[in-house]
């Protein structure tokens, strides 16, 4: 039970509709859960995800604000709620979490929540050198100014630690909560989708934003090889300003009848729970929530072998294969093999026991310091 009944703070002003909004309404579930006391700062109740909370998780609504008149309302609310952790988990909203922890006196403790390479993000678009530089500066102050750094995964700490070098403040990796107990009861939602017929060909998925980062480019040009071997198709749940380009792509390849952008769903679950394979294409990562998810689900998977979160989900390949980034051909040849030789799913959920979200949850505590044992 909680030593300590002050609110644990959640500050996600900038929230969104994608994995880093989905995990923190995933923690405040899990922390909740186990009694403890959560204040959730967003810019809106009407979010995405946050209708999955119970009434006992607090939500403060910022509305659309400048980022001065966030600070100054995280800064009252400090002020007047004493919470005892205040985490963020965007850039944006750690600068203005770190300038009130600058300007408010008290022992509340801040700790963000990085949860990509930053380093291979800024390799993947070319940034110039000025830019990387800047934006390095500025990194490197907030992960010495913050009380603690909690990552996603060991390739986010050492990405962490690479820039910001010896006065950082102490990493911790934690697990995402990546399964709740609602996993399993959305996946079996019902689809109306012609393609989820029982006995009709088998759907390859991708999910994520249709942006650089996830390469569904490679993907889509690796499933055009698989096509011409097996009877399949390809579905990708997202949305984002590639998805003319990608049409393009799919039609020139000529799989245009076979690939399918469907937009971003709020339960991608139950297309999940029903596809022959999942596949993560993605150039960089921090730790991919939907490969875990599939995983959960007991559905084969093949991914790069990106930075970073692949390589441990899949623990150097026992769980599924890993391909070189960008390489179609390789991902092609995996996909194959995978359609062919499915590992049974039952093997397939010992891979992702460390995200249920009341381990994850337990684990972020003992990070926070506000529990010693950092397992169930």
């Amino acid at each position: 039970m909680p030593t300590d009944s002050r609110p644990i703070c959640l500050f996600l002003p900038s929230f969104g509709d994608g994995g880093v909004e989905r995990m923190l309404t995933h923690l405040a579930l899990g922390l909740d859960g186990l009694g403890y006391p959560v204040d959730f700062l967003v810019d809106s109740c009407a979010a995405p995800y946050l209708e999955l909370l119970p009434t006992s998780v607090r939500l403060h609504p910022f509305g659309e604000l400048s980022p001065r008149s966030r600070q100054d309302l995280l800064a009252d609310y400090v002020r007047q709620m004493r919470p005892s952790v205040v985490l963020s988990a965007k850039i944006d909203d750690d600068r203005i979490a770190l300038a009130v922890k600058a300007k408010v006196r008290g022992d509340t403790r801040y700790f963000l929540r990085p949860g990509t390479t930053q380093s291979e993000r800024w390799r993947a678009r070319q940034a110039p050198f000025f830019k990387r530089w800047w934006e390095g500066h500025l990194l490197r102050r907030l992960y010495r100014q913050a009380d603690g750094i909690i990552a996603v995964s060991e390739g986010v700490a050492r990405d962490v630690a690479a820039i910001a070098g010896s006065r950082c403040a102490p990493i911790q990796v934690v697990r995402n909560p990546t399964i709740t107990p609602l996993l399993q009861q959305q996946a079996q939602a019902p689809l109306d989708h012609p393609w989820f017929a029982p006995g009709d060909l088998p759907v390859i998925l991708g999910i994520g934003g249709l942006r650089l980062q996830k390469d569904f480019g490679t993907l889509i040009r690796a499933f055009a090889s698989v096509r011409r071997q097996h009877r399949c198709r390809l579905l990708i749940l997202g949305q984002g300003r590639q998805q003319a380009r990608l049409s393009e792509l799919a039609s020139r390849l000529g799989v245009g009848d076979a690939v399918q952008l469907a937009g971003f769903d709020p339960n991608p679950y139950r297309y999940l729970a029903r596809a022959g394979l999942f596949v993560l294409s993605s150039r960089w990562e921090g730790s991919p929530n939907a490969l875990i998810e599939a995983l959960a689900l007991g559905v084969p998977v093949v991914a790069t072998d990106c930075p970073s979160g692949p390589r441990e989900i899949l623990q150097d390949g026992r769980y599924g294969p890993l391909v070189p980034v960008g390489d179609a051909e390789a991902l092609a040849r995996a996909m194959i093999d995978t359609l062919d030789h499915p590992l049974p799913p039952e093997v397939l959920r010992e891979a992702v026991r460390d995200y249920q979200v009341e381990v994850s949850a337990y684990r972020y505590l003992a990070a926070f310091g506000l529990r010693d044992a950092p397992l169930l």
